[in-house]
């Protein structure tokens, strides 16, 4: 095969951190009896809690694409297994709120920590605009892979 361009090279160096990545989450859920929807659940929950935003049952299903009942499973086994709480909303009691729980937090971060803190130390040889230019780019990647229908 011939050369391949930079941005192409991108490209793939990209994949391989995504593949990368997904290969930890399915070890994470294996190792913790959980299925790899359960781990997209739980990333989707600690991003919302981040942003400061709520998230109900049928918020968390449209984030996942599951319907109605394959939501429930996920919220029930998640549940079950210690990792997310159900509380009514304070606001509107009709609501229920999904949270993680914070042995959840701690079961990710004894195994991811790694994973991030070496992730966090390549990027402190960065300078302000090559973390800008990093941030833009990985921004701008995002954009494009879920404008996708």
């Amino acid at each position: 095969m011939g050369e391949q361009s930079s941005e192409m090279e991108i490209v793939h160096l990209l994949r391989k951190v995504t593949v990368e990545f997904g290969l930890r989450q399915a070890e994470f859920a294996s190792r913790n009896g959980m299925h790899p929807t359960d781990v997209r659940a739980l990333i989707c929950l600690l991003d919302t809690e981040r942003a400061g935003a709520d998230a109900t049952a049928g918020w968390l299903g449209a984030q996942l694409g599951l319907n109605s009942a394959g939501t429930t499973a996920v919220v029930d086994r998640l549940e079950r297994l210690g990792h997310l709480t159900r509380t009514r909303d304070p606001r509107d009691r009709r609501r229920v709120l999904l949270a993680v729980d914070p042995r959840a937090v701690e079961l990710g971060w004894a195994f991811f920590g790694p994973l991030i803190e070496n992730t966090v130390t390549v990027l402190r040889d960065f300078d302000e605009s090559e973390t800008a230019a990093v941030r833009g780019f990985l921004s701008a990647a995002l954009q494009a892979v879920t404008a996708i229908p």
